[in-house]
């Protein structure tokens, strides 16, 4: 069976050619032959890839050594024979230093068919080879690509630990460029308390492979960071480890860890809230009741000075509780930052501590923020009463406030909602300052490096979640030994002020004038119940009262003491709620007036229809003067409805800041 062949003849003798061509149809070939004597149609017919290329090494217009050399530099891999009749070896080897495959003398022609046959197998196994080395750099540029930009870090090491080789990204996390990298040995990326575990986990690697493990690694500049390492060994002995930055990872876990363990907080404090404020509603309520009767300066008006004021810090703490947990009724308003402040300023002033000079600043064009005026005004109280701890021995404490303009990158740093406009409130003091580590965990729930006794760990925690609720966010600078300064951004707003001029004058009012009027007092707890209503007659108020919704409905139902013109009532109660009852009296009684007051937060009053616009809230625990406020302002309707609740959370906010 003869074999097809695509030839191309380089020859100047045309009966020559026809010699070559026979010759290989003996030699069992089916040859299809193009003959040519010029370099130009050399070129030509190279370009449509004979099978083997047969060339005379010398010609009149071309030599054979020109067309090999030419063959060698186009890259197509073809065969080629060189044939001469007097060159001797010396030019065989030069022929083949220019391309050639074979050479041939011309009076040993009978040899061209094994020649050819020779030739073209050589070439299809150079081409084979060819092939599989093309695919082997493809595969091994593929990985490699992989291997440099894969993510996480790759390394490979020794059985020693030494490393030869690394991607970029591990190069990039910890410092070091390639040359430096493949230098190192394991002990010198890790922290050194892991020195000592590197030889037991070079054993486990060996030994398994699917060893795991977080590691603590150390950077070139020193700086330290967790990473998660997955590592194998290899066939050729030497292991392959994979290095995960898990900073990030981490630093989520924690926050979803604070956030469940706020979660807890909130839930527990929303669970004692409710009876914890009863209680100290009784306990400030019948202080206050029993404080006129006492004798001046008598031992008995100091111990029921006592007794009001761990109550009133009782109170300040469950409240910050609730807030920090988000369980706290909030009800923002338009505020004037610098107005807060100045309404403070005596406030402020009795915090601090005589050898401390405090200095207010306040920018008279300070734009308006949207925000609790209580909860600005616990903000600051927390920071004075932090900033005065940080001064045992005195210096000086400056509260100022501006306009500022943040850009992306600030906000972003800072958790800001945004770039933009907003009123920043600095406060400075002179104090001892903070190390990292503890700015680190500043803001953590509980944390606190004040002695056992002095300090919650709260108040700053609570600073933040106050900041976050307005949208804003907060930021300290500070160094051990040079004071600190804490730097708050609130949103910036263009509505104009409510009218914080109207609170003022009401919370510095004269006691209310006393009235006559028929109100229905609905309250579950006795004592509470009690308490409100030796309070209401003590002001000459026709009281009924009832313990649930249900029975407030009957005595509003059989009352023949004239029209009740008040309801005061609990928000949750058994049987029926307040709520309930509020709708059921409203609709039989248009016009009736209805006071909530409740201890529960701010979820649970939400649930029971409460917290909406036009709603009056007396928050519990409420003492005795703000009750009898709320009722004569509501009687007499001196100010709005959806006034009053913001009123008294202004009023009662007005406690002792619970110790930072």
């Amino acid at each position: 069976m003869t074999t097809p062949l695509n030839m191309l003849i380089v020859e100047d003798s045309q009966d020559y050619a026809d010699l070559l061509v026979r010759e290989l149809r003996r030699a069992d070939f089916d040859p299809q032959w193009k003959r040519v004597e010029t370099e130009p149609d050399f070129l030509a017919e190279l370009k449509k890839l004979p099978d083997i290329i047969l060339a005379d090494y010398s010609m009149p217009q071309f030599s054979g050594l020109r067309a090999a050399q030419l063959t060698k530099e186009s890259g197509l891999g073809i065969p080629f024979i060189l044939i001469s009749g007097t060159v001797g070896e010396d030019v065989a080897v030069e022929a083949m230093k220019h391309g050639a495959t074979d050479f041939l003398l011309k009076d040993r022609i009978a040899r061209l068919g094994p020649a050819v046959r020779h030739a073209l197998q050589e070439a299809e196994e150079h081409r084979e080879h060819n092939r599989v080395e093309d695919e082997r750099r493809t595969v091994e540029a593929r990985y490699r690509t992989l291997f440099d930009y894969a993510p996480d870090g790759i390394v490979i090491a020794n059985p020693n630990g030494y490393y030869t080789d690394g991607n970029a990204s591990i190069c990039r996390l910890l410092g070091y460029t390639h040359a430096e990298f493949i230098r190192l040995h394991s002990s010198n990326i890790v922290v050194e308390a892991e020195i000592q575990n590197i030889a037991p986990a070079l054993i486990a690697i060996k030994a398994r492979a699917d060893y795991h493990r977080e590691w603590q690694f150390k950077r070139k500049d020193g700086s330290v960071f967790s990473a998660e390492v997955m590592a194998t060994a290899m066939p050729d002995g030497n292991l392959m480890a994979m290095i995960r930055d898990i900073t990030a990872r981490k630093k989520l876990q924690a926050q979803f860890i604070e956030a469940q363990k706020m979660e807890v907080i909130g839930h527990l404090a929303s669970g004692i809230a409710h009876d914890f404020n009863n209680i100290l509603g009784v306990i400030i309520g019948y202080n206050d009741m029993m404080m006129p009767e006492l004798a001046p300066d008598s031992l008995s008006q100091k111990c029921a000075g006592e007794i009001r004021l761990a109550a009133e810090r009782a109170a300040a703490l469950t409240r910050q509780l609730l807030l920090f947990s988000r369980k706290q009724a909030v009800q923002p308003a338009v505020l004037n930052l610098h107005e807060v402040i100045e309404g403070m300023d005596k406030m402020l002033r009795r915090l601090i501590d005589e050898n401390v000079e405090l200095t207010i600043v306040p920018d008279k064009e300070t734009g308006r923020i949207k925000a609790d005026s209580g909860l600005i005004g616990q903000l600051l109280m927390n920071l004075i009463v932090n900033a005065r701890d940080a001064m045992p021995n005195g210096g000086k404490l400056k509260i100022e406030t501006a306009n500022i303009t943040l850009d992306e990158k600030f906000s972003h740093a800072h958790a800001c909602t945004g770039a933009g406009d907003y009123v920043m409130l600095a406060i400075t003091d002179t104090g001892s300052g903070m190390t990292d580590e503890v700015k680190a965990r500043l803001f953590e729930a509980f944390f606190t490096t004040k002695p056992k006794g002095k300090g919650t760990g709260l108040g700053l925690a609570t600073c933040q979640t106050i900041v976050k609720q307005c949208g804003g966010c907060i930021e300290v600078q500070s160094e051990l030994g040079k004071g600190t300064t804490f730097k708050i951004y609130f949103p910036r707003v263009e509505q104009p002020a409510d009218a914080l001029d109207m609170f003022k004058k009401l919370d510095a009012a004269k006691p209310p004038a006393r009235g006559t009027e028929t109100v229905l007092l609905v309250e579950d707890e006795p004592s509470v119940r009690h308490l409100a209503c030796s309070i209401l007659e003590a002001q000459g108020y026709n009281v009924l009262r009832a313990g649930n919704g249900q029975e407030g409905l009957r005595v509003a139902r059989d009352c023949k003491n004239g029209p009740i013109r008040l309801v005061i009532t609990d928000v949750i109660m058994p049987l029926m709620s307040g709520a309930v009852m509020a709708e059921w009296l409203k609709a039989t009684y248009p016009g009736l007036k209805i006071l909530f007051t409740s201890g529960y937060t701010d979820d649970a009053i939400v649930e029971h229809g409460v917290l909406e616009p036009g709603v009056a809230f007396l928050p519990k625990p409420y003492t005795p003067a703000a009750l009898a406020r709320k009722v004569r302002a509501m009687l007499d309707g001196e100010i709005e409805t959806s006034l009053l609740r913001k009123l008294d959370v202004t009023i009662t906010s007005k406690l002792p800041a619970v110790q930072v």
